[in-house]
């Protein structure tokens, strides 16, 4: 017996990125081993947005932990999605609550968890940690590894 492949849109296809996050197209595959819990972790070291007052840019390393129910995001369109907020304006802690929303609302996994490491403008770095769902108590959830910002003494 074999699975039956997702339909998937963008994957092995050329795709522009979108215009907005709203715009932008979010895939999911079937979790292979629906019998396991496990942890996915996504990071994005680069994540680009604009302050929405001034225009500028704005500068985060994002790390996003889940654990899947029946879904999993497929990691193009996530790549995508993420572009999609290069040209759009939001504050540091609008923009982390998106994607964890919008994962939660196209996975529903068990337990989500999207940490959102600003760098600074102003000289205040703002982190943001969005978590919903209850994680279960035999997945291990390591450290993210994003050291919290020291300046030029760090």
């Amino acid at each position: 017996m074999t699975k039956k492949s997702p339909v998937l849109f963008q994957l092995g296809h050329k795709v522009g990125i979108s215009a907005s996050p709203d715009q932008a197209v979010l895939e999911r595959v079937p979790k292979p081993h629906p019998e396991h819990d496990y942890l996915v972790r996504l990071t994005c070291p680069e994540f680009t947005s604009l302050c929405p007052i001034t225009g500028q840019p704005d500068f985060a390393h994002i790390v996003i932990d889940y654990v899947p129910n029946k879904w999993l995001v497929e990691s193009k369109s996530l790549k995508l999605y993420l572009q999609s907020f290069r040209n759009h304006g939001a504050f540091h802690e609008d923009c982390t609550v998106e994607i964890g929303d919008r994962l939660l609302s196209q996975l529903a996994p068990k337990w989500i968890r999207v940490s959102g490491y600003w760098y600074p403008r102003g000289g205040i770095p703002i982190d943001v940690f969005f978590q919903k769902g209850k994680l279960p108590s035999n997945v291990y959830v390591p450290d993210t590894g994003v050291k919290p910002y020291a300046g030029r003494c760090g």
